[in-house]
């Protein structure tokens, strides 16, 4: 039963993620991740470098309010969890329109991609790591 639980949680915690992608609302990407210096994050989109917990935050709040009509699909999730650690494997599909304020165009963008989230619970379950990657194709 409380694995279930768990597990409910812990895709509740990553949706929170891509949601705020679609809403807009981006005040729940700070909940949502562990503010430590034990996290950190690599991206799918430039730069590439491994990112602390305020550069995320940062990247994650500009990517979602430079694509409009942002939607996701979490295919597959495989969670694995360890005490009180949590990892999760996943096909993302994102897509949307990829807004340039400056020059008034949009480029309609579809990433085909493959995440891992570590999560920690400290009570409640927190992303720790974040690896995102394309597929190419």
């Amino acid at each position: 039963m409380t694995i279930l639980l768990d597990n409910e949680e812990i895709i509740k915690v990553i949706e929170t993620l891509f949601q705020a992608g679609v809403t807009k609302d981006l005040t729940q990407l700070k909940d949502i991740h562990l503010n430590d210096p034990k996290f950190s994050s690599f991206s799918d989109l430039p730069p590439y470098d491994l990112k602390d917990y305020q550069t995320t935050i940062e990247l994650e709040e500009l990517r979602f309010i430079s694509i409009s009509d942002y939607s996701y699909e979490i295919i597959k999730p495989k969670i694995s969890i360890f005490g009180s650690t949590a990892v999760v494997a996943m096909e993302l599909t994102q897509q949307g329109m990829l807004i340039d304020n400056k020059a008034f165009t949009g480029e309609h963008i579809k990433i085909k991609g493959r995440a891992t989230f570590v999560l920690v619970k400290q009570p409640t379950w927190k992303i720790v790591h974040i690896h995102l990657s394309k597929i190419e194709g």
